[in-house]
């Protein structure tokens, strides 16, 4: 049997482990290591997991993984989430649909200290979606704006995914996350002219709220200080050159583990509950990221990027064509699969085929990235919707599904900006000098 046909057994074998719900990560790890041993012997099929392990263990882009999900978990015990959705509120709450534009503001801003999409719609599930729906605003708006403002906590800076895609594709994660300002921004502005489009259409489905006057606005603002502070150590800190990713999450953890305590908010529990959601989630990551570099080890002796590259060249089709046709796959890949895993178990094939197309790997990153985002809010699963449902258990799911739509389109129409002016995520990092 010839290496390819070998490689086409190998996925389907992953496919059919998956499906028995075996982890994503172990399933990888069983197909590549069987194929590598078919292929190259037993002995070097045993000794690839060691060594990606290894490696992915020792790796220092990997470890600011379990420092970004410390940050975020402390951020959301101590109410340092609750705080950015004030913010928002006390400036914009007193606009028609002030509420879903705060809660836009509030999932980007926590989307900057947690890096987790899911982690985002979660917590600002149960920050926003309350005050909406006691000031009448229409469930499938109030639902709709918290799922797909939690996908922003995937594409704004810093970014768990962000971290994982520049190490698999040995790419230098301050441009990935300098790259991504600019599209992070126009998702923002996209959500906000949803909302206003929605509310101009429809004005009983976010009512205005009473307007907050300056002396009240600068107390929040000073009540805040705790979150403003670690966003600018985080953010401003590693875009300033002042730290290293690595130095900016410890630190930004640090900070987060500080207002827990301040506030009074940390006891054994929390402390527990803290430690077990980083521990469970930072061994799925990196299940996953040694699942999937064993797979790709497997993948990448068979020659079959290869020849997918020399057989979709072949087809004679524009670059730009086949870009589009991967936004599609991706945005239907995201909306089955687990973020993490629709983006490691198709890397080996799809990332030589863009890079032999010429195109940059940071532009392509993005474009990934932000494609899955958008999966993650499309029927017919888009976990941000489940997980929604699963704070709003009484509100249904096709009215959830129906709240997205404006958001969804709004999305679709930025990625289509920035695959056909690459321009718009690649200039900053050139500008600054990154590229």
């Amino acid at each position: 049997m010839d290496p390819v046909s070998i490689a086409l057994l190998g996925i389907l074998g992953m496919f059919v482990l998956i499906a028995l719900q075996i982890p994503i990560g172990i399933s990888m790890a069983i197909a590549g290591v069987v194929g590598f041993g078919i292929l190259s012997g037993w002995t070097a099929a045993f000794s690839l997991i060691g060594s990606k392990a290894v490696g992915a263990i020792a790796s220092e882009e990997l470890a600011v993984i379990p420092l970004f999900l410390v940050m975020g978990s402390f951020a959301n015990i101590s109410g340092l989430a609750a705080d950015i959705y004030k913010i928002a509120y006390a400036f914009v709450g007193h606009r028609r649909g002030g509420l879903a534009l705060a809660t836009i503001g509030g999932c980007a801003g926590f989307g900057a200290v947690c890096g987790s999409s899911l982690a985002t719609a979660a917590t600002m599930g149960r920050v926003a979606l309350p005050e909406m729906l006691k000031r009448r605003y229409e469930p499938s708006l109030a639902t709709g704006s918290i799922a797909a403002g939690g996908t922003l906590g995937m594409l704004i800076p810093p970014s768990v995914i962000m971290v994982i895609y520049a190490f698999l594709a040995e790419q230098f994660v301050i441009t990935m996350f300098i790259a991504a300002l600019i599209p992070g921004l126009l998702a923002v502005l996209g959500h906000f002219i949803a909302i206003i489009i929605v509310v101009r259409r429809n004005p009983a489905a976010g009512p205005a709220g009473d307007r907050t006057d300056w002396p009240e606005r600068i107390r929040v603002l000073g009540q805040s200080t705790g979150v403003l502070l670690m966003i600018l150590i985080v953010v401003g800190g590693i875009y300033g050159g002042v730290f290293t990713v690595n130095e900016a999450a410890a630190l930004g953890a640090a900070v987060a583990l500080g207002f827990t305590i301040w506030r009074r908010k940390l006891t054994w529990d929390s402390l527990l509950l803290v430690m077990r959601e980083t521990a469970s989630n930072t061994a799925m990551i990196y299940l996953i990221i040694i699942g999937a570099s064993v797979f790709a080890s497997f993948i990448s002796i068979t020659k079959m990027p290869a020849v997918v590259v020399a057989g979709i060249s072949s087809l004679g089709l524009p670059p730009l064509v086949i870009i589009l046709a991967l936004f599609v796959l991706f945005l239907i890949l995201g909306s089955i699969f687990d973020t993490i895993a629709a983006m490691v178990i198709t890397f080996p094939f799809i990332y030589p085929l863009v890079v032999d197309m010429g195109y940059s790997p940071i532009w392509w990153g993005i474009v990934l990235l932000m494609a899955i985002e958008v999966g993650m809010i499309t029927p017919p699963i888009g976990m941000n919707v489940f997980v929604i449902h699963g704070v709003a258990k009484t509100v249904p799911l096709n009215t959830i599904f129906k709240g997205i739509f404006p958001f969804f389109y709004a999305d679709v129409l930025r990625i289509l900006l920035i695959i056909v002016f690459p321009a718009l995520a690649m200039w900053l990092p050139t500008a600054l000098g990154y590229k």
